[in-house]
C-alpha cells in the first residue's frame, strides 16, 4: 500500500480501506492529516540510502508515503539493534526537547516516498490546533505502548519467546493469510532477524530450525516465511496480555 500526495491541493489521498492498526490514518482524522501534507514537501530516497543518521541533527519528522524504512541503533563495538521496520502510512518523529540529534538511523528498504514536516512546521501546528496536538500526543503513547511491550518481550521472554514475539510482530505487521498458514510478507536475512532479536545469527537459526522441526514456521519457495502454528508461538512468547493485546500495540 502507497499514499499519494497531490501537490496541487497540498493533500495526501490515502486508500479508504487496508488502513492499519496503529498507523497515523487510524489516529488521526482527516482534516488534521491534510494540516500536516500542507506544511511538508516530498523527497525521494533510492533503496539502500539513509533518511539521517544516528548523531544528526533533528530537524524534521518524516512522514512515509510509499516504501519501507527500518531503524537501527548501533554500540560502540560496531553492533547494530533493529528497532523497527516502518511502512506507509507511518511517521518517524526522532525529536524531543532535551536532545536535538537523532537516537538511531533510518536506512530505506526499497525506493522510498516520505513527506518532510520541519520541526518548526509541526510545532506551529500543534500551537494553534489544540485537537492536532491532543491526537499527536496519543499517537506518541501508542508508540511508547509498543517500544515498552517490544522490551518486555525482549527481556522476559528468553532467546526463544523473544523470537517468537518477533515473527508474531511480522505476522501482525506484514502477515497475509494464504489457507492454513500466515505468509510473512517481507523477506529478512537470519541476520535481520538476530538484529531485531538482540541475538546472534547463530543462535537465530537454530532456533528458527527448531520451530521448523516442530512444525511451527516453515520457508516458501521464493524465501518467506510461513508460520503454520501462530498459537505455538504464543505459547513460546509466554505474553500475559496475548490474546488481549490490541493489534496496535503488537507490532513492529
Amino acid at each position: 500500500m502507497s499514499i499519494y500526495y497531490d501537490s496541487n491541493t497540498a493533500k495526501v489521498r490515502r486508500p479508504d480501506s487496508n488502513k492499519r492498526p496503529g498507523s497515523l490514518s487510524t489516529v488521526f482524522t482527516d482534516e488534521q492529516l491534510d494540516l500536516l501534507a500542507s506544511v511538508m514537501h516530498v523527497k525521494k530516497y533510492s533503496a539502500h540510502s539513509h533518511l539521517f543518521w544516528e548523531g544528526d541533527e533533528a530537524i524534521a519528522v518524516y512522514w512515509i508515503l510509499k516504501g519501507r524504512v527500518k531503524l537501527k541503533k548501533s554500540s560502540s563495538d560496531g553492533k547494530d539493534l533493529l528497532l523497527s521496520i516502518l511502512q506507509p502510512d507511518d511517521m518517524i518523529a526522532d525529536i524531543d526537547t532535551w536532545d536535538t540529534t537523532h537516537r538511531y538511523t533510518a536506512e530505506t528498504i526499497d525506493e522510498v516516498e516520505v513527506g518532510v514536516i520541519p520541526r518548526l512546521q509541526l510545532e506551529m501546528l500543534m500551537c494553534k490546533h489544540g485537537d492536532f496536538s491532543y491526537r499527536y500526543a496519543m499517537w506518541m503513547g501508542l508508540i511508547q505502548r509498543k517500544t515498552e511491550s517490544k522490551l518486555r518481550d525482549l527481556l522476559m521472554g528468553g532467546k526463544n519467546g523473544a523470537l517468537a514475539s518477533t515473527l508474531i510482530r511480522l505476522c501482525n505487521s506484514f502477515g497475509i493469510r494464504e489457507q492454513e498458514h500466515i505468509r510473512i510478507n517481507i523477506k529478512l536475512t537470519n541476520n535481520e532477524l538476530a538484529e531485531l532479536v538482540g541475538t546472534t545469527r547463530e543462535g537465530v537459526n537454530r532456533l528458527l530450525a527448531s520451530m521448523k522441526k516442530d512444525g511451527v514456521i516453515s520457508n516458501s519457495e521464493d524465501g518467506y516465511i510461513l508460520v503454520i502454528n501462530l498459537q505455538a508461538l504464543k505459547d513460546m512468547a509466554g505474553c500475559p496480555m496475548c490474546p488481549t493485546c490490541p493489534n496496535e500495540i503488537c507490532r513492529l
